[in-house]
């Protein structure tokens, strides 16, 4: 493999690192479709197919997940990723490309598509098995400082095929939590219209997805309905009991936090949102679930 093609992936991730520092694990395409300059030479990581490689690269950059798409992406009992070829031909360039950087075991990005127009992004992933019969790769994520620390891409000690696959069997199922984490988050700000239920604050960045119920709760779903969309401030407030919400979609502040006295943002931020209703989606079917909140509203109560 070339200088080149090591450099140009490497200048790959550390401009994920910073996207992601700026934006978040989960970037819009339009950042991905516009890519990097590299030496005067763009680097696009999102393209047409799912198995991209962008022009000043021999070999695919990307692999994409897409919601909805025609593939049946999904994860083995083990915890690795079992992405579809592109198509049946397993003679397919692009086939042939994720089979190259198998055998030599270079690093690329994967993108799962998590909401309309945003993706999760996970580097660096292997190409780690290969099954023509079922048209099937297995993908293994790594670290990228175990990566750093062990001289860059050094191939003759990775191409063993039992290769630290402890390591990444652990890492990359712990992708498929951060998808599910991600994916939850998405579909609760769509459905919100990005702003806190609350303050309506609108700065995605200062969003969370907020369970009703929590997710070590057997009934703590990931689902829209079991989701708040609060400002990071109004989401400790919720979950540490300051602020409840009733059932009829009111707001509740603690009577002690209430009577105390403290500076304006105690006084704007929570106290004066007491009576006040929630902001509800705009979709009636994504309301939150009444029992959920009867359920919470009671722990809110007894905590009081």
């Amino acid at each position: 493999m070339t200088t080149d093609d090591t450099s140009i992936r490497l200048a790959a991730f550390k401009w994920l690192e910073e996207q992601t520092a700026f934006h978040g694990d989960v970037l819009p395409r339009k950042l991905l479709e516009d890519g990097f300059n590299y030496n005067g030479q763009q680097v696009i990581l999102q393209g047409a197919q799912g198995i991209w490689k962008p022009r000043v690269l021999e070999l695919p950059l990307t692999i994409t997940t897409m919601l909805n798409g025609p593939y049946s992406d999904s994860f083995s009992k083990n915890g690795l990723l079992l992405y579809k070829y592109r198509g049946t031909d397993i003679y397919h360039r692009d086939n042939v490309g994720l089979r190259k950087l198998m055998q030599h075991q270079i690093p690329l990005v994967y993108f799962h598509n998590v909401a309309k127009g945003r993706y999760l992004a996970v580097w660096p992933v292997y190409i780690s098995g290969d099954d023509p019969q079922s048209l099937t790769f297995t993908v293994s994520a790594d670290d990228i400082n175990y990566l750093k620390q062990v001289n860059e891409f050094n191939y003759s000690s990775v191409a063993d095929p039992v290769f630290d696959i402890s390591r990444r069997s652990y890492i990359t199922s712990q992708v498929k939590v951060r998808l599910h984490q991600s994916s939850f988050r998405e579909r609760v700000l769509e459905a919100y219209d990005c702003r806190c239920t609350l303050c309506r604050l609108q700065h995605r960045e200062l969003l969370d997805a907020a369970h009703i119920i929590p997710d070590s709760d057997p009934d703590g779903e990931p689902v829209v309905t079991n989701g708040l969309s609060l400002c990071k401030i109004h989401h400790a407030a919720f979950d540490n009991n300051i602020i409840g919400i009733r059932p009829d979609y009111s707001i509740e502040v603690r009577r002690d936090i209430l009577e105390e006295n403290d500076g304006p943002m105690l006084q704007h931020g929570i106290k004066e949102m007491h009576d006040k209703k929630i902001i509800l989606p705009r979709h009636r079917n994504c309301y939150p679930d009444i029992k959920s909140l009867e359920k919470r509203y009671d722990i809110f109560r007894r905590t009081g």
